[in-house]
């Protein structure tokens, strides 16, 4: 490994050269600018079209009044919180180095905007979803006419609803990549050549406030979820959205804090990330072309979004909502394929010498036409997302075999039940990882010998998922939106038979779609991780070269046979595994005061059962929002400093190496979570449905048991992974210069690597004692039980409280 670096920067000695943006590539993205304005003005069509339907009657416009109050006031109390810790990474990212002020002035103003976007994509989604839920619930109701009305068309009805439904998730879509598409397109405008480093900051304020929104939405909603289905359920024999249930209204403001907000923040910082990685590695393999082109393609993904999204109209001949749903995925996976192809062909030259702005002779020299590689690669990963759909149905579907396995298992009780998802997660998690694993190498070996090719095919690769975002987070928010239209009728009591089971067939397949959306987000981040951890070996081989380090130092090397390299794999692996012990272990102890305090209410309040008393529910609101406030802190801080005390105690090379244990165990883990979670999910659906007893029988109560042993996993520790992954990526490709020049550079200085070290060190063990020293209380039900005070300055649910 002598000559590591010196290779590196022999095949690539200008990979960061300074290009320009030509007149034509201006005008190119001020097109693509317009596509995303164009987006943002199809999601406001859809959103006229979702709130001009019906709102049912006026109970259950007040419960859908009582979770759009709780949902808004734990939203505004995050960002709030969350508003200062950005203003403080804002200034912690000037001190970073840069190639000048430009850039480094752009950095963190751009930081604070892609925190901004991901903040507004999560809130419009949560914003809609408690809006629309109420009218799928109307919707439905139709179903079931009133005496003297004539019978209407079940099938009719169904698609009606579920219309509403999905539509509302193509707001969010449509949001999704206009405001991601938007953001990176005005950073390439105005930056030029400096817009990957620019580029660095929007990402990380994208991924930063992802993790935080899907973290504390997590702990919200799973909080709420498992204390409600505990003492609901299996304690009191009430049906699951019954209104007797304290923790219903705070189950329900979970599902759209958590699944909706949070969901459509995680898949926007999945866009921005991806086009980062992809914009600093096109610049350095393309030259202007991989200013532009990076560009093009979620362009394109965003036309075809709006196609999928309408193409989504159920018929009579379709097995499911499912069907349809595949159709619109599929239509619009095929179409961005073959517009790309077009894109290609029309933009790209037919030859690498033709490439202007690339003085990499391994690159100019490179046998083969461009246009094939960016096609062959954008196909890779359009394929990668319809495999990975096909693949997560199949472990979640109600129809499917995995599911009805865990639902038989269940006559044996919950111990089988909970030995068969694990056994399933187990199972699915190597599947998708091999596709995962096959799709990136596909990718690199389309680089032949030149490894930022390989790298640059691998980000286009995520640029080719990327096509299929605005279907896929209408997918993930049409989850959601039908489990609370679910809750919003049974807590009214005015939706029956028919009209219930329109209700409970859409949530079942909600269910599905957040399983899938939650596989294609994982792929989404490994492929973005995998092309940001090109992007820091190409900073590292940089920083060498500025400040003249031998290459041979250890900490330079990325030889994984070095004790330090192979320490820094373990690390990577091991916050992973403590970052989902954090996440579940959080639920773990919000649910359990969530138990108590239901508890208590059902003990002091015996009229609650009679409907002679209401619950208090705006105090397991309360519970849930200081809980997921409260614990959003030490995973924070575990994602960002943990690159920087591995960097400056280790070196950059065994950096690099905990990035790579972080990918590896993050992909599988991920995954393991999320499959595992929805298959519990809907075994218990199945159950539900008739199967096996039904409901009340020992085989649901097993049932229940395993879905809340799922729901911490596949919708809080599972899901933020993803944006873990991609923080700790852009940590260490920020730092990455710091480190090399306090290690080689006129300012080295061991003193202050070590200095730098100890306190990140010490900051990320005082946070997890910190966590792990908090317990459940028993007081009615934790810190929120009394009288739900301490923080609750914000209106209650139960000023708007469901009859």
């Amino acid at each position: 490994m002598a000559g590591h670096f010196q290779s590196q920067l022999s095949e690539h000695p200008t990979s960061l050269a300074a290009a320009i943006l030509t007149d034509d590539n201006r005008v190119i993205v001020i097109v693509i600018a317009v596509v995303a304005l164009a987006a943002l003005f199809v999601a406001q069509l859809l959103v006229r079209q979702v709130l001009a339907a019906g709102e049912g009657t006026d109970s259950m416009k007040e419960i859908a009044a009582a979770v759009q109050e709780g949902a808004n006031a734990y939203l505004a109390r995050q960002l709030r919180t969350l508003g200062v810790f950005a203003v403080v990474v804002f200034f912690l990212l000037m001190l970073l180095p840069a190639d000048n002020w430009s850039q480094r002035a752009g950095r963190s103003l751009f930081f604070l905007v892609g925190a901004l976007f991901s903040a507004a994509t999560g809130y419009i989604g949560m914003r809609l979803a408690v809006r629309s839920n109420v009218r799928v619930a109307a919707a439905a109701r139709e179903a079931t006419p009133a005496e003297g009305e004539p019978e209407k068309d079940l099938t009719a009805v169904s698609h009606k609803a579920m219309k509403i439904a999905f539509r509302t998730g193509g707001v969010v879509g449509m949001f999704t990549v206009g405001l991601g598409l938007l953001g990176a397109s005005c950073v390439v405008l105005v930056y030029a050549a400096d817009a990957p480093k620019v580029l660095e900051g929007f990402g990380l304020g994208a991924a930063l406030i992802a993790m935080f929104m899907r973290v504390g939405g997590g702990i919200f909603t799973k909080a709420a979820d498992v204390g409600a289905d505990l003492v609901g359920k299996v304690e009191q024999g009430i049906p699951e959205d019954d209104p007797r249930n304290a923790a219903t209204i705070a189950d329900n403001v979970g599902d759209n804090v958590g699944d909706c907000a949070g969901m459509a923040a995680d898949l926007f910082e999945s866009y921005a990330v991806t086009l980062v990685a992809a914009l600093i590695l096109g610049k350095a393999a393309f030259g202007d072309f991989g200013l532009a082109f990076p560009l093009i393609v979620p362009a394109i993904g965003v036309i075809t979004a709006m196609i999928g999204i309408f193409a989504v109209a159920p018929r009579r001949a379709d097995r499911s909502g499912m069907s349809a749903i595949n159709r619109g995925f599929f239509i619009s996976a095929v179409i961005s394929l073959a517009l790309v192809a077009v894109a290609s062909f029309v933009y790209l030259p037919s030859s690498y010498a033709e490439l202007d702005g690339v003085t990499d002779q391994a690159i100019l020299t490179h046998s083969g036409d461009p246009r094939v590689l960016a096609l062959l690669a954008v196909a890779i990963g359009i394929v990668l997302a319809a495999l990975i759909q096909q693949l997560t149905g199949y472990f979640t579907e109600t129809t499917r075999r995995p599911v009805r396995d865990i639902g038989k298992s269940s006559l044996t009780g919950p111990a089988t039940v909970v030995l068969a998802g694990v056994a399933i997660g187990l199972e699915s998690a190597v599947y998708t990882a091999l596709l995962i694993g096959l799709a990136v190498y596909g990718a690199f070996l389309l680089g032949g010998t030149s490894i930022m090719l390989a790298l640059f095919a691998v980000a286009l690769a995520g640029t080719g998922l990327l096509t299929t975002v605005g279907v896929i987070v209408a997918m993930d928010t049409f989850g959601p939106v039908s489990d609370n239209a679910q809750g919003i009728a049974e807590m009214s009591g005015d939706v029956e038979g028919a009209g219930a089971q329109v209700l409970t067939d859409l949530d079942a397949v909600g269910n599905t779609t957040k399983a899938i959306t939650k596989g294609i987000a994982i792929a989404t981040a490994v492929l973005a991780a995998s092309a940001l951890f090109g992007s820091y070996r190409d900073a590292i081989a940089t920083s060498v070269a500025d400040v003249g380090a031998k290459a041979g130092e250890l900490t330079l090397s990325l030889d994984i046979s070095q004790p330090n390299n192979l320490v820094g794999l373990i690390f990577g692996a091991a916050v992973v595994f403590l970052f989902s012990g954090l996440a579940i272990n959080a639920v773990s102890r919000s649910a359990g005061s969530v138990v108590y305090e239901v508890r208590r209410q059902f003990r002091e309040h015996p009229g609650i059962m009679d409907y002679t008393e209401k619950p208090e529910y705006g105090r397991v609101v309360d519970i849930c929002t200081k809980d997921a406030l409260r614990e959003l802190a030490t995973p924070g801080l575990l994602a960002v400093l943990t690159p920087i005390a591995v960097g400056f105690s280790l070196g950059v090379g065994a950096l690099g190496s905990f990035l790579a244990g972080a990918i590896g165990t993050g992909t599988l883990m991920a995954v393991f979570l999320a499959n595992s979670g929805g298959a519990w999910d809907n075994a218990k659906k199945l159950v539900e449905d008739g199967h096996h007893g039904g409901k009340g029988s020992e085989a649901h109560a097993a049932t229940v048991i395993g879905d809340t042993v799922g729901d911490p996993f596949k919708d809080t520790a599972g899901p933020a992974i993803n944006p873990l992954l991609k923080v700790m990526n852009l940590v260490a490709l920020l730092i990455a210069p710091a480190v090399v020049q306090f290690s080689y550079g006129a300012d080295a200085s061991a003193g202050v690597r070590a200095l730098v070290a100890v306190l990140a060190l010490v900051v990320i063990i005082s946070a997890v004692y910190v966590s792990k020293r908090r317990s459940v209380t028993v007081d009615g039900g934790g810190e929120g039980g009394r009288g739900g005070s301490g923080g609750g300055n914000e209106k209650s649910p139960d000023s708007v409280a469901a009859s």
